[in-house]
């Protein structure tokens, strides 16, 4: 099911999947440049085992709309408008899985005196990211491309997100429909190229929220690409020893981040979560 809400001047979309009345509500929120679609394969395992999952487009991306002023794309932002939705949906709490970017909102709500989950899952994001890994990010939104067939984003997505992990040709084909946007010039991206306009004034500095994981008090489980470049080996042993002493499963072979399609992947997210 998919659907749309207004308030506050934004147009939020999202998928919905499983019983509406299940006693458990699994929001999922996905990376920089995502959208929603990239769970499908966990949301339909999560919503088998009997939760409700909303997969949410963030303000920028996929169904939702985008913003006037590009400054709004931050992560303070995005919180205080997916804190809007969850209160407007009146869900009570939730157990929430972020991708990167998805992971960093998701830190920030659970930092705050009454955070709406009460589970959190991170997906190969944590409380620091050296300013080198971020220039690399930079590097790759700067880019403003358009691609002539669903096929050429395939082959780009391919490049760009290799470190995903080994995923089927049936995944990457998924990732890539869901991916595309057509308009004038022909398939471009499905999101707000404005988006890094405040990522390229914050891309200088490193990324260093200890102060805020020490805040968070709910169960973490950290879901850490092995190879990746964004959430590094010394990162993961500080998030279990202080804050909520979170539990870390590395995946061998995969980087930034794991695509959460692998059987083991889903395993180890339905297991924290009880499902």
């Amino acid at each position: 099911m998919v659907l749309g809400e207004h308030f506050a001047g934004v147009e939020l979309g999202w998928l919905d999947w499983g019983p509406q009345d299940a006693e458990r509500v699994v929001v999922c929120v996905h990376g920089l440049t995502r959208n929603a679609h990239d769970f499908d394969m966990l949301a339909a395992a999560l919503a088998q085992a009997g939760a409700r999952v909303l997969a949410v487009d963030v303000v920028g991306r996929g169904m939702s709309s985008w913003l006037g002023d590009p400054h709004g794309y931050t992560v303070e932002v995005y919180a205080g408008q997916l804190a809007q939705w969850l209160q407007r949906l009146e869900l009570g709490p939730v157990d929430w899985v972020g991708t990167s970017m998805g992971g960093l909102i998701g830190m920030g709500l659970a930092a705050t005196e009454q955070p709406p989950m009460q589970r959190l899952v991170l997906n190969d994001i944590g409380p620091f990211v050296d300013r080198e890994s971020l220039q690399q990010i930079r590097t790759y939104l700067a880019l403003d491309l358009h691609f002539a067939s669903i096929e050429e984003i395939e082959q780009h997505l391919r490049l760009i997100h290799a470190p995903f992990g080994p995923l089927t040709d049936a995944q990457w084909r998924h990732l890539a429909e869901y991916s595309a946007k057509l308009d004038k010039a022909g398939f471009r991206l499905h999101y707000d190229p404005a988006i890094k306009v405040p990522y390229a004034e914050l891309a200088d500095d490193d990324v260093v929220l200890w102060e805020m994981w020490d805040k968070i008090r709910c169960p973490t489980l950290v879901l850490h690409g092995a190879d990746s470049v964004i959430l590094t080996q010394p990162t993961c042993e500080e998030m279990a020893r202080r804050g909520p002493c979170a539990e870390v499963v590395s995946f061998p072979g995969v980087g930034h981040a794991p695509a959460l399609m692998a059987a083991d992947q889903i395993s180890a997210v339905r297991r924290w979560l009880h499902l």
